[in-house]
């Protein structure tokens, strides 16, 4: 049975692994950090009332825990890794652009997930990556407790950094469970952040073609 996989996802196939053969689903976590955790989520059981003892709860603290661990596992990722495990040199100098990327995150002021999509572009500098590990960025700051607006900074300078391009340009669009679940419970506001470097911020025109792309289907 071999789980080894790329730099970037071996905490994912700790966390979560799938085997080569027939599928086979193995759930490995932090055996200390797991107990620790289901006996905090113990006590929060007790202290909201309920009974941990009974037969839907009995293993719902261990279950909580070791889903936060999955949830915030992109703590242990190094995003800049990611990308420069797979940078190649070429020419090509017009706008990449990853758009529609699923993006799952906690907010970190009530820890109750908000989700959307983030789109992600970049001109290349003699330098480009793959195409999943830009997804992949998306993801790695994504799994932590967040911020919309500090994830989509994050995102930006990642990119800028580590591939050094013209420009790069971020938006994300996002549900908060916070403002629909709770408090003002408004069940159709989605939040837009964005941010830009390079030319995305002193050409219009490019950045207005940036908006155009992620506006459209050609698909």
């Amino acid at each position: 049975m071999n789980l080894k996989a790329e730099t970037m996802e071996e905490h994912n196939k700790i966390i979560e692994g799938i085997a080569e053969a027939g599928f086979e689903r193995i759930d490995r976590f932090h055996g200390r950090k797991t107990k620790s955790l289901t006996s905090l989520y113990r006590k929060v059981l007790l202290n909201l009332g309920e009974d941990p003892c009974r037969e839907g709860l009995i293993d719902t603290p261990e279950r909580v825990a070791k889903a936060m661990q999955y949830l915030t596992h992109g703590y242990f990722i190094k995003p800049e890794e990611i990308l420069q495990a797979a940078t190649f040199k070429e020419e090509y100098q017009q706008m990449v652009l990853v758009k529609d990327i699923e993006m799952y995150s906690l907010c970190e002021h009530h820890m109750v997930p908000f989700f959307g999509k983030a789109h992600v572009a970049y001109i290349p500098n003699g330098y480009i990556t793959g195409l999943s590990k830009i997804a992949r960025v998306v993801e790695a700051f994504a799994r932590r407790l967040q911020v919309q607006e500090r994830l989509t900074v994050q995102i930006r300078d990642c990119i800028q950094k580590s591939l050094n391009p013209l420009g790069v340009a971020v938006v994300i669009e996002a549900k908060h469970l916070c403002m629909v679940m709770r408090g003002v419970q408004k069940q159709n506001s989605v939040t837009t952040t964005s941010a830009f470097t390079g030319v995305f911020l002193k050409d219009n025109r490019t950045r207005e073609e940036f908006i155009h792309m992620i506006g459209i289907k050609l698909h």
